[in-house]
């Protein structure tokens, strides 16, 4: 829906739906941010189990035991190899949680810390 409604004129939007899929992942992303160099990157999950919005504090490296689309795990759990354990966002979630709620929007949002490993 962002891309069909856009930003501001000076703000050059790109959207990519990306399969829950390790090795398309590790391929992809690093390909679109050396394409784009982008300023802000926003990566959004869908969970058909979710029942509210939920801002990511951080993200892990370590601990993946789930099979993605293509019944594939990584044998280390680890989806970047030597990469660092956890990367966290400079974004303030709790101010844009906070921002969000005030709106009177009918959206519960939440922040978490710890993000789901699949």
């Amino acid at each position: 829906e962002l891309e069909k409604l856009g930003l501001r004129d000076d703000v050059d939007l790109h959207v990519y739906e990306v399969p829950v899929e390790y090795q398309t992942v590790q391929r992809l992303i690093p390909a679109l941010w050396k394409k784009h160099s982008p300023q802000l990157v926003v990566h959004v999950g869908v969970s058909g189990m979710a029942t509210t919005v939920t801002l990511e504090k951080c993200g892990h490296n370590v601990g993946y035991k789930g099979l993605d689309n293509c019944r594939f795990c990584p044998g280390s759990q680890c989806c970047v190899e030597g990469g660092p354990e956890c990367i966290d966002s400079i974004i303030d979630m709790d101010t844009v949680c906070k921002r969000v709620s005030g709106l009177g929007l009918d959206v519960t949002v939440t922040i978490s810390k710890d993000a789901g490993r699949y």
